[in-house]
This record gives C-alpha cells, structure tokens and sequence, in this order.
C-alpha cells in the first residue's frame, strides 16, 4: 500500500545483503516529538501508523497523538492497527475458514473467479485443540489417541487439508504436530516481517490470533493478543483492528531467580501481583536489570499468562537474548542479521544501559524472593506457597465439598467445620454422631486403594506455558529419574500424562536418556496438543469415578498448564493446582495434595527410608548441565523441516481436488 509519509519517515535500511524500505521512529525526535522513552510496545503501534497512514484509516492527527501519549490519559482515543499476520488454532479458526469457502461459492455463482478469494493477511492455523487423553500410561497411548482423534475428526481436518492446498497466504500445521503457541514461537515468528517486490518493507512482525494465550509470543518481543473469531477473520480479509491508545503498565525485575524456584513458580507470582494490582485493558511490559537473567523461555512463560494476571499483552523488548534464541531455533542467519539490524535501528533494541520508558504505572519484583508455588483450587492468581499447599486445600475443603458427601473430612478441619452455626465442637450434651467413614476402597491392577478428599487422580505435564521451556521440563525428568532410582513410583489412581507442545521436547528427553524414567512413572506420551489444559483429559479410570461419585468425593488435579477453574479440567475433578512440571511429577507420586511436600515423605524408597522432594530435586546446575548436552539446534531443524507436511492419516484423508469445497 502506498503512504502519506506526512511526517517524512520513510527511510532505506541495509540489512542482510538487502536494501529494505522502512519508517524510522527517530525522524519524529527530529521534529519535536519525545519518543526516546516511549514504551516498547507504543513505539511498535506507532511504526504501524507511519507505515500505513493514508489520510483515510490512519490519519496525520492519530499518529501524532500516539506520538504525544500521555500516561495518565484514561484511554478514549482510538487508532487503527493492522497485524503482519493472523494465528489461529483448530477450534476457533474452522469458522473463518468454512467462511473464506461460502465466499468461493459465491464469487462462483456471480460468474467470478472463486480462486480470487484468499486471506490478504498471511495466515497460518495449527491443529492442537482436538487431542484427548482417553489411553495414557501406556507405549501405545500416542498412537491410540492419535487415531481417535482423527476418527472425531474426520470432516474438520478434511476441510483444513481443502484449505492448506487450496488458498494462497495460508498454512495449516497437522494434527499431532505441536501446540500453536509453542510452534508459533519455535518457528513461525519472525519478529521483524519483510515483503516481496520491487520496493520491499521491512517492519515489526505482529499478530492476532483465535487464542487468547497467543500473548505467549511477546516474550519474542512480538505484539500480539487474542481476539474473537469474527475480528480475526476480518483482519485476513484487509481490515484493521479498531483498538484504544492503551495505558501501559511497567514491572520493573531486579535480581535472578534463587536456588529451586522455576519459571513457573515466576509466573504465579507475576499473576498474583498483576491481578491485586488491576491492569483488565492495559499493556504490560517487563523492563529492569533483571531482564538479562531471564532466558528466551522463560520470558515467554510470562507473556503466555498475560490472560490469567488480565492484560490485552504482557511483553518483553528484543534484546540480545532474543537474537540467541532465535539462532538457537534454527531461523536463518539472514533472519537473524535483520532482527538485530532493524530492531537497533529503529531504536527497539534493548540494553542494559539505555534509559527506562515512562509507564502510566509501575510495579517491581526482586526475582530473588520468588518461591516453589502452585496456584488453586479454582483460580490461577491464587497462588499458594508450596509449604502451605496442604493446609489452604484442607480450609478450602468446606467450600468445595457436596454436604451429603458420605466421606468425612481430614481431622483438623472438621473441628472447625462442624462448630459452624454457633454451636462450638465439644460444647453441650448432644450424643456424638456415629464417625464416618474417611475414604473409598478400591482396586486397580489387583492393587487394594484409598480414595479421599484431597487424592490427586490427574497429574499431567501439559501445556505451552511449561513444556515451551527446557529448564522445567529436564528438570521434571531428572525428578523422575531420581524417584526411580529410589524405588518410588506414581500412585496407581493418578491418571499421568506428557503432552508437550513441540516433538522437540521428546527429542531432548530422549537424548538426556530421561524418558524412560517418565515412562517409568506412567509419563508416557499422550499426544502434542493442548490435551488436558482446556479440558481436553479424557475419562478417569472407571473404578476411580465410580469411587469419586460413590463418596462424592473433592479430589484434585496437578497440571502444569495456565487455567485451573472449577469444572474445567474435568468435570468430576473439583479442585484443581497450576504447578512445574517437576512438582507433577511430585504430587504423582505422593498421590495427595494435602501433605507439605517440604516436610513430609513423599513415599517410602525401596531401602525402606522415607524419601523427601529434597532428595530428588535437582539442582540448577544440573538442569543446566543437561540442556547444554542435550538440546541442540539440529532438532529445531529436523522437526520444523516439514512442519506442514503432516502424517500418512494427514495425507491420506480425501479431500476435493478444486477451487472450492
């Protein structure tokens, strides 16, 4: 598209052996405006409209209010932003694309050409929302789950195959693949774009997408958010997202992360701190001399929960890491060359001694006082110390459990329960009730089991938000390993699971010689996709739910994923603790979540001693240690190769051969 250019940005960049056109943010120092201390992510809408301003949908007027942004201004004032490109996931993406198809008919039945309809945005969907735990514990339980989720799902993927053959501008990632999210920021991001032709453009990569985690991406320094369906479909089709000049909230990070505590752990305090303090609508950005300390994954572990602490994004500057990362993960030198090059151009660039940007509001951390969290029963941002993990579920337990469940509650809350009403415990002459029983028997695999309030029956290592990150995913193996060798295993009625959101994941546990120890623990893989983060678990085992529904029980789920609201995990699962995946793999064995894991065994070992979290938790060097011989870039390589090709189920499902379905 052509530009006003009324404020005479337009400017050549030469940058991995080609000349770029782009629009320079610091020409509007030059003429008076004081951008040098905007935010990060403002100084990326503001480049939008320089790019784009045409007198019509960008206006002279609404760059040079954005310029001038005031950040204690309560947001009225609205700008037209138009994304690089659109992301979309198997769910909400399937309308936009039967859509597109009813266009093609109709551009037919008005005597055009259907193959004229096409998404103007590139745009690009991968298949992760359809997988469900039904067979897991088992080698067999991948493959399995694979093919009843292509049974489930026949007619849809037909119609994406349609899709990825047939519309030009549009990628679909298969079934089985990985977790949009994760795929997105191992492999789809560009963080700076470039166009073709005579006068090619360099500019930020940007995005919406049909996903409300697709905050994950600003970890990349990326902007980028969730949006509904419709304006999702509308951006591929030309039209820009009508969005409020934002306030912007800065975290400032100081310190490093301590001995023990995970990015996860992280994350729940970040979502904590941002849900006390109110930023529905506003973006938030991570700045601070704690920044340098947080690896790529880490970062992007923080940006995926920017929908939990209630921010439109959640994002990080590009910096020297990112440029890491990037290299790491097998982008092209050339792409590399040009993040650096631009992004140090155009001012965008973040180093430690560059001043901090002026924010409508601020909060800190000292990355230091991050503790070993959970976060539950029922909401992400109520975050838990792990040493009282226990004793919250246990003052919990009133609330959650069906008063006509026959099973009495642990000890030390029923005193207090049953005083309830004015009528203290103890007091009077009322003849005491006959006791109740505390639990459930039941038998798995020829195992006698006890089934209460507070037994954990899913632990699942799920999810973008972790399974993005190699540091708490060796760590979950080396937990398991370290288990294994003292002789525990996983309690009989948790239902496990390892469903990670990238093949490389499986392919640096295996080099680390880690997954046979998952595996030993009942991690087996059940599938790349979202699984049991959205819901997706699959039955419990039937002597379990019939146990859960004979005692009415409150048992509970641990999962490493983003979301723990009551019902949505599954459905007989009343309370359910965002964790590491280390710690799933703890509470798998402990098969309970109302113990202190820092004081109480978590089982006996087979010498007959009691084995604690402390004797199996690994150390960050040795977390470290592993990753460095065991993730390599060659594996980035080798799995998104042929990212879009798919399976023999994949190609072999039929679809039509024309223009339109």
């Amino acid at each position: 598209m052509t530009t006003s250019n009324s404020f005479g940005t337009r400017a050549r960049l030469a940058a991995a052996g080609r000349t770029l056109e782009i629009f320079r943010l610091d020409v509007l120092e030059q003429r008076g405006f004081s951008i040098g201390r905007l935010p990060y992510s403002l100084k990326i809408l503001l480049e939008n409209l320089l790019r784009r301003e045409d007198g019509r949908t960008v206006r002279g007027e609404e760059i040079e209010r954005l310029a001038r942004w005031n950040p204690t201004k309560l947001p009225d004032e609205e700008i037209a932003f138009m994304p690089a490109r659109v992301l979309m996931q198997d769910f909400t993406g399937v309308p936009a694309v039967v859509d597109l198809a009813a266009m093609r008919d109709a551009m037919q039945a008005m005597g055009g050409d259907p193959k004229k309809v096409n998404p103007l945005l590139p745009a690009e969907l991968v298949i992760d929302h359809s997988v469900i735990v039904d067979e897991f514990g088992t080698p067999t339980a991948f493959q399995v789950n694979a093919d009843l989720e292509f049974q489930r799902n026949r007619e849809r993927y037909a119609l994406l195959r349609w899709a990825q053959q047939t519309f030009q501008g549009f990628r679909v990632v298969p079934p089985d693949t990985g977790i949009v999210h994760q795929v997105n920021l191992e492999y789809l991001a560009r963080v700076v774009f470039t166009t073709s032709g005579a006068t090619p453009q360099a500019y930020p990569d940007t995005l919406v997408g049909t996903d409300s985690h697709t905050t994950m991406i600003n970890g990349l320094g990326v902007l980028g958010w969730g949006v509904g369906g419709i304006e999702a479909e509308a951006a591929m089709l030309g039209q820009p997202v009508s969005m409020l000049i934002p306030q912007v909230v800065g975290f400032r990070l100081t310190g490093r992360l301590a001995e023990g505590a995970t990015a996860t752990d992280l994350v729940l305090t970040v979502t904590e701190m941002l849900r006390k303090k109110g930023v529905v609508g506003k973006f938030v950005e991570f700045y601070g001399p704690g920044i340098p300390t947080l690896p790529l994954a880490d970062r992007a572990t923080i940006g995926n929960m920017a929908p939990e602490y209630g921010a439109t994004v959640g994002i990080f500057p590009v910096d020297q890491e990112t440029l890491r990362y990037l290299e790491f993960t097998g982008r092209t030198p050339e792409q590399v060359a040009l993040v650096g090059a631009y992004m140090k151009a155009q001012g965008l660039f973040h180093s430690p001694d560059a001043p901090e940007p002026v924010y409508s509001d601020t909060l800190s951390l000292d990355l230091s006082t991050v503790e070993p969290s959970l976060a539950g029963p029922r909401r992400p941002q109520d975050r838990v110390p792990l040493r009282a993990v226990g004793r919250t579920f246990l003052d919990a337990l009133p609330t959650l459990v069906k008063p006509t469940s026959p099973i009495a509650p642990p000890s030390d809350v029923r005193n207090h329960w049953e005083a309830e009403g004015g009528h203290p415990f103890g007091g009077g002459t009322a003849v005491a009730a006959p006791p109740r029983p505390t639990h459930v028997d039941l038998k798995l695999d020829g195992v006698d089991c006890k089934l209460r309030h507070g037994s954990v029956v899913i632990a699942a290592i799920t999810s973008c938000t972790n399974t993005s990150n190699p540091s708490v995913m060796i760590a979950a193996g080396l937990v398991a390993k370290k288990a294994v060798e003292r002789g525990l295993q996983s309690q009989p009625w948790v239902k496990t699971s390892l469903a990670p959101g990238s093949k490389v994941v499986t392919d640096y546990l295996t080099q680390a010689g880690l997954m046979p120890y998952l595996e030993r623990l009942r991690f087996h893989l059940v599938g790349y996709g979202c699984t049991t983060c959205i819901g997706n678990s699959g039955p419990l085992p039937e002597p379990v739910s019939a146990a859960v529904t004979e005692g009415e029980l409150v048992v509970c789920a641990v999962l490493s994923g983003n979301r723990n609201f009551e019902g949505r995990i599954q459905q007989e699962v009343r309370a359910n603790y965002l964790a590491s995946p280390p710690l799933v793999v703890a509470y798998a064995l402990a098969g309970r979540i109302d113990l202190d894991l820092l004081a109480e065994p978590l089982g006996t070992g087979k010498d007959g001693k009691p084995v604690y979290l402390k004797d199996i938790w690994p150390s960050a060097k040795e977390v470290d240690d592993v990753i460095r011989t065991s993730i390599k870039s060659a594996m980035f390589h080798k799995q998104y190769g042929e990212v879009f090709k798919g399976d023999e189920r994949w190609n072999g499902l039929p679809v039509p051969r024309g223009d339109r379905f």
